[in-house]
């Protein structure tokens, strides 16, 4: 299995293409702004197909290049369909601030749905590109975060790999603070789509470096105590991105 990943744009978000190998088609997931150059430079090197476009949520930082990449491989775009409406309308999922901010921002593209856009289920397996994806609904950051789950097919002792999105990171979890987050779900989210899994499980998150589901299980504090609730009115914590 091949999967190739490059943290892109001002929020480091990374994006992820995953294909059975080099020289066939290639699914890729969540690709933000200044996603596209990394994506044909990687499509380039390992000479692969675009078939896909996954979005683990629909923050702006992870569906920025969607549109223009779909259209230009001529594929389809994935979404949950809570979160579809952000594929053309972004700023809905942001603060005031970050509208202002981005607003202002000279050369900002006008946002559109791809033409070809299907919407995920959770429980629904995805057979794209010869790989599997289990889609799980993870709501807490948006109320249509996503996580894909695929086996992994490799020389090491890795079950499965988890696209988390801005489910989990290495060390922390996605904020709640922002139109469509909820701090009871994302709770109820990581206790019962991250707590049950293997700890050999790597987790490729949205932000930051790779882990496991081990490593965040015994050092991540945002799972202690899960599934018991926090404290209502509870901050989030260290968080990357939106």
């Amino acid at each position: 299995m091949l999967i190739a990943g490059f943290p892109a744009g001002p929020w480091g978000t990374n994006c992820w293409v995953v294909a059975t190998g080099p020289g066939s088609e290639c699914v890729v997931i969540d690709p933000g702004k200044d996603a596209a150059g990394g994506v044909e430079q990687t499509v380039a090197e390992h000479r692969l197909k675009p078939v896909a476009m996954l979005a683990t949520h629909g923050h702006i930082d992870h569906i920025w290049s969607i549109a223009p990449l779909a259209g230009a491989y001529d594929t389809t775009a994935w979404i949950h369909p809570a979160d579809r409406h952000l594929l053309a309308d972004p700023m809905a999922g942001l603060s005031a601030d970050w509208r202002s901010l981005l607003g202002g921002m000279s050369g900002e593209p006008a946002f559109v749905e791809p033409d070809d856009v299907r919407e995920l289920s959770d429980g629904v397996s995805l057979e794209l590109a010869g790989v599997r994806f289990d889609v799980v609904h993870t709501p807490g950051h948006t109320r249509g975060s996503v996580v894909f789950r695929t086996p992994y097919a490799g020389p090491e002792d890795v079950p499965e790999v988890m696209f988390s999105g801005d489910l989990l990171f290495a060390g922390s979890i996605g904020r709640t603070d922002l139109p469509g987050g909820d701090p009871a779900q994302m709770r109820a989210s990581l206790a019962a789509s991250v707590l049950p899994l293997d700890d050999r499980v790597v987790v490729l998150p949205g932000h930051g470096p790779q882990t496991t589901i081990g490593n965040e299980r015994a050092s991540n504090p945002h799972l202690a105590g899960l599934p018991a609730a926090a404290p209502a009115g509870s901050v989030p914590g260290r968080h990357r991105g939106l």
